[in-house]
């Protein structure tokens, strides 16, 4: 697996495509999150709006994880949290074609992500899961991730979970 930035340039439009399939293969996901109004029609200008957004936040880093040329995951990470109370980096999105779960994807990714934050010298990351994600939330406790905290999105007032992980040199 491959990770390489998103280009900072607009998204060509076979990326957008990729982004936009790579989305839209989450229809359950975006159920939950109510990110988009139909999780089952996602749109290339959504994806693209919603990637704008992300961008706009300063120090967030988009993440696109390919395998023989396939995409298939992105992370966004956020390092440093816009509360200047909380130390750590943050994962805000690690999502992995729905058509791909189960095969180590998503752990893989989730390594390489804490890789460049240990890099970086950093020695803990956050992420927030929604309460009504119980599947999210056993997938990052198997990776060795707490929780901490029980809060409030910033964005949407939803219910979620805060989860840590120290990150030790391997």
């Amino acid at each position: 697996m491959i990770l390489d930035p998103l280009p900072m340039a607009p998204l060509g439009d076979s990326l957008l495509a990729e982004l936009t399939a790579l989305y839209a293969s989450h229809h359950e996901f975006h159920t939950l999150t109510g990110d988009f109004p139909d999780p089952k029609d996602i749109r290339p200008e959504q994806v693209a709006a919603a990637l704008a957004e992300e961008r706009e936040q300063p120090g967030t880093e988009i993440l696109l994880a390919r395998s023989f040329g396939r995409l298939i995951g992105i992370a966004v990470t956020l390092a440093h949290h816009p509360d200047p109370a909380d130390p750590d980096p943050w994962i805000g999105l690690l999502m992995v074609d729905a058509t791909l779960q189960g095969q180590g994807h998503g752990r893989r990714l989730a390594t390489l992500v804490e890789d460049r934050f240990r890099q970086a010298g950093r020695t803990a990351v956050r992420l927030a899961v929604l309460a009504n994600n119980p599947k999210a939330l056993a997938f990052w406790t198997a990776l060795g991730y707490a929780t901490i905290d029980d809060r409030r999105d910033r964005r949407l007032d939803r219910p979620c979970a805060v989860l840590r992980k120290p990150l030790v040199a391997p």
